[in-house]
């Protein structure tokens, strides 16, 4: 699959390699392609770089990496011509470090990030997914000891399927990926968050997740 991952930070980047290891066609979307750091990185990764517009045209799906604050400028960089039509898979959260870590949502309850995007953007078939573990886990589900659970949420079945595709191809079991239904479920899967931190503070380390176990 042609994806394009928008973010060339640590989540964007360790994103776009795992979908690159797992056989996909990947364009980072960048606006300082020719950092020569980033190209480095780009050609070890097997990745390709490109602007926002140019790396959103013709992919067949489109990762948001980005800060949650910066999620939905990078998207409008990228361009909302290129965008019609296509599934954004949202890995973003709309954290707020203004006032110092552990941070805060700057979004929540009545609303989500993944919501904003979707108004923003409605031509977008936004999907909620991976928000919910750190980046390393999000590539290589296999490193926790068992099979863990995910979550997607979004308006679109069609466009929901595609993004349980790509997570089954970074190795995700299927049997633990839960549809919670409608965009607006974004707002637990973004609120959970909140909890990640303690328990990373808890445990002492981000490499974890949660399963859910039926009665």
């Amino acid at each position: 699959m042609r994806i394009s991952v928008l973010g060339s930070g640590g989540v964007g980047r360790t994103v776009a390699a795992g979908l690159a290891k797992a056989g996909h066609d990947v364009v980072l979307g960048s606006r300082d392609v020719t950092r020569d750091e980033l190209v480095r990185w780009a050609d070890a990764a097997d990745v390709r770089l490109a602007g926002p517009a140019e790396a959103a045209g013709g992919a067949e799906l489109v990762v948001n990496a980005t800060p949650g604050e910066a999620s939905e400028q990078a998207l409008a960089d990228a361009g909302a011509g290129e965008l019609d039509g296509v599934v954004l898979m949202d890995v973003a959260n709309p954290l707020d470090f203004s006032g110092g870590f552990p941070p805060s949502l700057f979004v929540a309850n009545t609303d989500s990030l993944a919501e904003r995007l979707q108004r923003a953007f409605p031509n977008l078939r936004v999907v909620k997914a991976l928000n919910t573990v750190n980046a390393g886990v999000m590539v290589d589900p296999g490193q926790l000891a068992e099979a863990s659970a995910l979550f997607v949420a979004g308006e679109d079945a069609e466009a929901k399927a595609t993004v349980v595709e790509v997570l089954a191809s970074l190795g995700w079991d299927r049997n633990q990926i839960v549809d919670l239904g409608g965009v607006a479920a974004a707002r637990g899967a973004e609120a959970y968050l909140l909890l990640w931190l303690a328990l990373m503070g808890a445990l002492g380390t981000p490499q974890f997740n949660v399963r859910i176990v039926r009665g």
